[in-house]
């Protein structure tokens, strides 16, 4: 079942580079480093301390961005665009000793997932964004972190479990479909004012 446990990983690490590229990336470099883990394909590459120490370094600035009112919403805008394709290169990486009738479906899917858990965190911080006190933003942050790192932790040594994680949010992501996709379309409407100039405050109340 080596097909299932190297499918289970390129889905995973996409759909927790969603919410956290640089801890996926991060996770997944020390845990071929330093933890005697073989990671398959060309995920091998994370194997190295300038990736490991970049990402680290990125995420530290993410951990407390990411943890400020509207801060995170502006992140997360200019984010649409990193962790997305991001999570579908993790993906493709991760399958690419595999047959080209594998690949190609499963770098679309890892970058659905990546898209939807993106989608997913960014329509909760809106939620958390119109609340006046800040520890909401804190917990849902250190929330989502949680997540990214045990999500990458399982998808490589739990393929099972990560896979029914993976089809518990798909039920999740569809129940909450319609939340979600007004929360995508802001983030982008967000996004083009971004990239037309608009100041900080303009870019977050679009997002926020």
């Amino acid at each position: 079942m080596e097909w299932f446990s190297t499918l289970s990983l390129a889905l995973g690490s996409a759909w927790t580079s969603g919410i956290n590229l640089y801890a996926t990336v991060s996770v997944l470099g020390l845990l071929q480093k330093v933890g005697g883990v073989k990671l398959p394909g060309g995920l091998d590459v994370l194997d190295n301390w300038w990736i490991i120490g970049f990402a680290g370094g990125l995420y530290v600035v993410e951990f407390f961005a990411d943890k400020i009112p509207y801060v995170d919403s502006v992140w997360d805008v200019v984010h649409t665009f990193i962790r997305v394709p991001a999570g579908a290169v993790v993906a493709y990486a991760a399958v690419a000793d595999m047959d080209p009738s594998i690949t190609i479906p499963a770098t679309l899917i890892g970058g659905g997932f990546a898209f939807a858990s993106h989608g997913t965190k960014a329509a909760a911080r809106i939620g958390a964004n119109l609340s006046p006190e800040p520890v909401s933003n804190w917990l849902l942050s250190l929330f989502e972190d949680f997540v990214a790192f045990v999500g990458t932790l399982l998808a490589v040594f739990a393929p099972v479990a990560i896979a029914v994680v993976l089809i518990v949010f798909v039920v999740f992501f569809f129940w909450f479909f319609n939340k979600i996709y007004r929360a995508i379309v802001r983030l982008f409407r967000a996004a083009a004012g971004f990239f037309r100039g608009d100041s900080f405050e303009e870019v977050a109340r679009k997002a926020g």
